[in-house]
């Protein structure tokens, strides 16, 4: 059954100067304008287009692609509020409605927030939301440790960042875990520290221990290289430091270069890390 606000394989049932009809179902025979036509389609050619509805609440479709579909979350910028609310620019000609009742706070033109994209089922109408609880599951997620996911970057804290797993879970990253510049709207590969008794889910950015030291080795490896085979950081680094330079903790970095010293690769002095040969 042919859905407004995702994609659709539809077959072409009749083709006009102003664009090219499409059999959609129980939604009817849609159009879809002709400066959004593909070239070379005949009547039976199935195409993938976009379903969504215009102005007049008559669905139409476009082989434009949306930032975001249904049943996704995405960050979103207000270009203009109006008595109805606010309007996102979502990548299509027709500007995405974020009803008054469905802003967490006013929003307002030419910031970005993050929203939710639903359907309304009955009238085929697609909006979005500010209210992101509403979207997410409240049951206790069923994640291992460790476990790599995928998060968008949803709201500052005093704790740190809240984040929306794999678009489904609430997730916290916390402030002193954090060893790289993030923010609101980012999208980013985290990892699973634990999920608590009472359901919440702690996140980290850095990948579980042994592969931050794989990857961490290499990477102070290839500074030295750049760098004549001598560098002035050492154990005794202020942690800001190694943190701007490679985006980890400072106990992270003393066990990669701690690894690399008994593997022979590198030496270490008062004046910092020499590469071997």
């Amino acid at each position: 059954m042919a859905q407004t606000g995702i994609f659709n394989s539809l077959q072409i049932v009749k083709m006009v100067p102003f664009g090219i009809y499409l059999d959609a179902g129980d939604l009817g025979e849609v159009l879809l304008p002709s400066k959004f036509a593909p070239a070379d389609v005949s009547v039976g050619d199935v195409i993938d287009v976009f379903l969504y509805t215009d102005s007049e609440d008559m669905v139409i479709a476009t082989t434009q692609k949306p930032f975001a579909c249904a049943g996704e979350f995405a960050y979103l910028k207000v270009v203009a509020n109006t008595q109805p609310g606010a309007f996102l620019d979502w990548g299509l000609e027709k500007d995405l409605l974020v009803p008054f009742n469905q802003q967490r706070v006013p929003m307002e033109v030419n910031r970005n927030y993050v929203v939710y994209v639903y359907r309304d089922e009955k009238t085929q109408r697609l909006a979005a939301s500010t209210k992101l609880d509403r979207f997410l599951d409240k049951k206790v997620p069923k994640f291992k440790k460790n476990e790599a996911v995928s998060v968008l970057i949803a709201q500052r804290t005093d704790l740190g960042y809240k984040a929306i797993i794999n678009s489904t879970f609430w997730g916290v990253i916390y402030t002193n875990e954090i060893f790289k510049p993030i923010r609101v709207g980012q999208t980013h590969t985290a990892y699973i520290k634990q999920v608590r008794s009472d359901g919440r889910i702690d996140l980290s950015l850095q990948p579980p221990t042994h592969e931050i030291v794989d990857e961490l080795s290499q990477a102070i490896l290839e500074h030295l290289k750049r760098n004549g085979g001598n560098s002035t950081l050492s154990d005794k680094s202020d942690p800001a430091v190694i943190s701007q330079h490679f985006g980890v903790s400072k106990n992270a970095f003393k066990r990669a270069i701690g690894g690399l010293f008994k593997a022979g690769r590198i030496a270490l002095s008062k004046e910092g890390m020499k590469l071997l040969d």
